[in-house]
């Protein structure tokens, strides 16, 4: 039997699963639903000075294989781009310091590596880890951290790298979700400082790229989507918000009947199989009919919202920066939190910068972290100039006006995995699991990353589609 399907969310993780339903089952009907006016979610580009570069996320984590794999499926193998430079600073007491090798996370592997970035006094509490009593519950990344090594490394290393993935606090932030490979150090009351050796290459191994991207910049792996999947016949609708899903009458064959449209004229979709690869919210909303229990967990899931500033200054009276960007820790009291100097971490952004009608530097800084919504609240122009200011502290160097400037922000963007997110996460799947024909995915589950929703809408796809 042939099954149509709907697709709720036209993100990463949605357009996925439309992607891999379109090849478990060729020739079903796939019906992808999209809010927004476009595809993509927070895979987006924007147009500076006639440079387009991401405007959300930039790069793919490349020693997960999905990412890689799925790019290989859509024929774009040769336009995979990894950083021309990798060496990122990080701020601390108001000076730049080179970021430590050998880190997990920022959790050190050497205590030798850390000064002078951390102080004498806080690498010698460092060198004098304190180990816990086993334990079988969950606890924040922060807390276990600090309780091992003191609370320098969580405020200086741990969170600045936390607050880029997750724009969180390491403080609120689940160990068992967001830092498995740390579990056994909790659990068995062994060393977070052999764990993370324990992580490193050898020294003479050749060390692969951890990051990856394609030329033109992340969004371009939405385009192909979109070609794919119209070619395979899928259809595709932005501008189109579900308000509500229903289940049908198991006299008439069961299914699921999506509600969109204005609440006086409503359109009524169809669907033998639903996945929702929508952020937790919305989720928990259309579930409440049809599965209430995992509505009431993906409520308990809290979102943060965060800003992309993307500035293009002028080549020839920017100066130079060092490096692949820098990471502020919160302590430090500024309002960016990161910045990335995209002509030198991407060959083709500084390649097109250059050659542009007037000749630019192309930089990019986050704001935002969880519970500080009212940073967002200022103005664009405001946003701007906060960044310049911030950066020409830090850097001690005049940063000019921009030749062209944008502000992205991005609403209720990163799901917070607070301590119990994955026996949170396993309960609303239990629940799902009990609606036959439902499935959920995306980064609300089990990580923020590309190829981590990639693996999600996978697995979505698999659990609706009867011939797998």
């Amino acid at each position: 039997m042939i099954c149509s399907y709907v697709v709720i969310g036209a993100g990463i993780s949605g357009l996925v699963a439309a992607w891999e339903l379109a090849r478990l089952e060729p020739g079903a009907s796939i019906t992808v639903l999209e809010g927004s006016p476009s595809l993509g979610g927070k895979i987006a580009s924007v147009e500076v000075a006639g440079v387009r570069v991401d405007s959300g996320a930039e790069s793919m984590l490349a020693r997960r294989p999905e990412a890689l794999s799925l790019i290989s499926e859509l024929g774009l193998g040769d336009e995979v781009v990894h950083p021309a430079v990798t060496q990122a600073s990080i701020v601390s007491r108001g000076h730049l310091h080179p970021m430590p090798t050998g880190t997990m996370m920022g959790i050190p592997s050497d205590p030798d590596t850390l000064s002078p970035l951390l102080t004498d006094s806080e690498v010698a509490r460092v060198r004098n880890e304190t180990l816990n009593d086993p334990s079988s519950s969950d606890i924040s990344v922060g807390d276990f951290i600090s309780q091992r090594l003191g609370p320098a490394v969580v405020d200086r290393l741990i969170e600045p790298l936390l607050g880029g993935v997750y724009a969180g606090r390491a403080r609120e932030i689940s160990l068992a979700a967001a830092l498995p490979a740390m579990l056994p150090a909790y659990r068995d009351g062994t060393s977070v400082m052999q764990v993370a050796r324990g992580a490193q290459p050898a020294s003479d191994a050749p060390r692969p790229p951890v990051f990856s991207s394609l030329r033109g910049g992340v969004n371009q792996l939405i385009a192909a989507l979109e070609r794919a999947l119209l070619a395979e016949g899928v259809t595709i609708r932005t501008g189109v918000t579900a308000r509500d899903v229903r289940r049908r009458s198991a006299w008439i064959g069961g299914g699921f009947e999506v509600v969109t449209g204005p609440v006086p004229q409503p359109e009524v979709i169809m669907a033998d199989r639903l996945i929702v690869a929508a952020p937790s919210t919305p989720t928990a909303r259309l579930l409440s009919q049809i599965a209430p229990a995992a509505s009431r967990r993906l409520q308990e899931i809290e979102t943060a919202s965060m800003a992309i500033v993307t500035l293009a200054l002028p080549l020839k009276t920017t100066p130079t920066f060092g490096g692949s960007g820098l990471l502020v820790p919160p302590v430090e009291g500024l309002t960016a939190k990161a910045a990335t100097f995209s002509g030198n971490k991407w060959a083709w952004v500084g390649e097109a910068g250059t050659a542009a009608a007037e000749p630019v530097v192309v930089l990019r800084a986050s704001l935002g972290r969880h519970r500080e919504e009212s940073v967002l609240h200022r103005d664009d122009g405001d946003l701007v100039a906060v960044v310049r200011q911030d950066l020409s502290a830090i850097l001690g160097k005049h940063v000019p006006e921009a030749i062209d400037a944008h502000v992205q922000r991005w609403g209720g963007a990163l799901p917070q995995y607070a301590p119990g997110h994955r026996d949170r996460v396993a309960a609303v799947r239990e629940a799902v699991a009990q609606v036959p024909g439902l499935a959920v995915c995306g980064a609300t589950y089990d990580g923020v990353g590309i190829p981590a929703c990639i693996a999600s809408a996978r697995a979505a796809a698999a659990q609706v589609c009867p011939s797998h």
